[in-house]
């Protein structure tokens, strides 16, 4: 088994980095395989809305300038995926929705890409507008008709500077629990 997850932060190895590898860190005592992409120094465009991959159904977008379709790949190959992103003006990242509306495109036009695969959304933010981030993410997951994972409390942690997640002791134990979730879940399903 795999969990691929999606960290759309423009800090590589910031915040949004440190707390999927916390989920990580569960996964892998459950021997899931984990890989961590990085959004950070890519540049990626919104869907330019050409239904392009509803023509070709090829399950790649007709961008082929960026990584969306190495996403895409590494995605449809997964069992679980989590989509991390830091908070920027009460939402997710420019990267992450512009990724969310390209590859969400590519799932409906290819039959559903990431049906029944297990997805969570987290959330770093240092003070507010997370809910808002935290959904856009989730809408993603639902409407790619994706299992759904929670923890223990709402999928955030709290911190501004680097490592500052880690000072949110609730946080990073509620990610512990996603990690321990995300693995039964997938140990169900496997069997």
């Amino acid at each position: 088994m795999k969990v691929i997850a999606i960290n759309g932060s423009a800090r590589k190895d910031g915040n949004t980095a440190i707390i999927i590898e916390k989920i990580f860190n569960e996964l892998k005592k459950e021997n899931i395989e984990t890989e961590l992409i990085q959004l950070s120094g890519n540049n990626i465009q919104g869907c330019i809305g050409c239904g392009g991959c509803f023509k070709n159904k090829d399950k790649k977008c007709v961008l082929k300038n960026d990584i969306v379709n190495k996403c895409i790949e590494k995605m449809v190959e997964a069992d679980g995926i989590i989509l991390g992103s830091p908070v920027y003006f009460a939402d997710v990242t420019a990267n992450m929705k512009a990724l969310l509306e390209r590859i969400g495109m590519v799932s409906i036009a290819n039959e559903n890409l990431f049906k029944h695969k297990v997805g969570s959304a987290v959330v770093a933010v240092r003070r507010g507008g997370d809910m808002h981030a935290f959904d856009t993410m989730n809408y993603f997951l639902h409407c790619t008709q994706m299992y759904s994972v929670g923890g223990t409390y709402w999928n955030m942690v709290r911190g501004k500077e680097i490592g500052e997640v880690l000072n949110d002791e609730e946080g990073m134990e509620n990610m512990k629990s996603i990690g321990e979730n995300m693995a039964w879940i997938l140990n169900k399903i496997s069997k």
